[in-house]
């Protein structure tokens, strides 16, 4: 399916690996223009290469930044002040006990998983409705509305990131600007990965085999009993992003495969 979204520009946070890599890889095979993000200077370079190889009809770009940094952040600005797409996808997350979460911790989450996103859609919003068609995109997680108590820190910035999509979502109405959050389960990152393998050594075993075990052991509230692949999140991602995605409005859509219990 074309998703009508050819030579539109995207910016994609955190997007050098897992799901925000995911979703620019997505979105250039609709033949989007990506703007790659990251810390790493070289990882971004890579991956700018890796997508114009993919995809030479498209013009990636490096957009490395470190976007807690309102400096970086306003220098991203003055480099690509105009994009049609904005994904925020980066964000930092560690199982922890909630009485080894100080404020300072309580804080550094607060600005990478939240500020910095706010910052994007503060600059990038109001320039969307001017040009008349914007789609901006939250990556949040089923911890936002089933947290496990297994961290809070990280729970509380994507609970919140929902309340921030459904507070700008109503400032665009009437227009065809949107503004929605994805909520992913258990998603199979390279880090998610590599301890799953660590876990089982077992070289006999196929990685399916060992994902499965897990699945059963640990997570077997999940409907899926496997991770979630980061390229299915990215054609979601895609689609919301798309003129046919219209009436998603402040929405929080669930790709849980099937953690959360309840209807709503």
């Amino acid at each position: 399916m074309d998703m009508g979204l050819r030579n539109k520009t995207a910016l994609v946070t955190g997007s050098t690996k897992g799901i925000g890599k995911a979703i620019a890889i997505e979105l250039a095979k609709e033949g989007v223009h990506v703007l790659i993000n990251g810390r790493n200077n070289e990882e971004v370079e890579q991956t700018v290469r890796e997508i114009k190889e993919k995809y030479p009809a498209t013009t990636p770009q490096n957009a490395a930044a470190d976007l807690v940094d309102i400096r970086q952040r306003e220098a991203l600005f003055e480099k690509y002040p105009h994009i049609d797409l904005l994904v925020n996808s980066m964000g930092i997350y560690e199982i922890m006990d909630y009485e080894d979460v100080d404020d300072e911790i309580w804080e550094k989450y607060f600005r990478t998983n939240v500020l910095a996103a706010n910052g994007l859609c503060k600059f990038y919003l109001p320039k969307m409705m001017n040009n008349g068609f914007g789609r901006i995109l939250f990556i949040a997680s089923e911890e936002a509305v089933m947290p496990s108590g297994k961290m809070p820190q990280y729970g509380m910035t994507k609970s919140m990131l929902l309340s921030l999509s459904k507070s700008l979502s109503k400032l665009t109405a009437g227009t065809e600007v949107t503004v929605n959050a994805i909520m992913p389960g258990p998603t199979l990152s390279e880090n998610v990965q590599r301890i799953i393998e660590g876990m089982y050594p077992d070289e006999d075993m196929s990685f399916s085999e060992k994902e499965r075990e897990f699945m059963a052991a640990n997570l077997p509230q999940s409907e899926l009993q496997r991770f979630i692949k980061p390229m299915e999140i990215g054609r979601l991602a895609a689609f919301v992003c798309s003129p046919y995605a219209s009436a998603f409005r402040g929405s929080p859509i669930r790709m849980d495969g099937g953690m959360v219990p309840t209807i709503f």
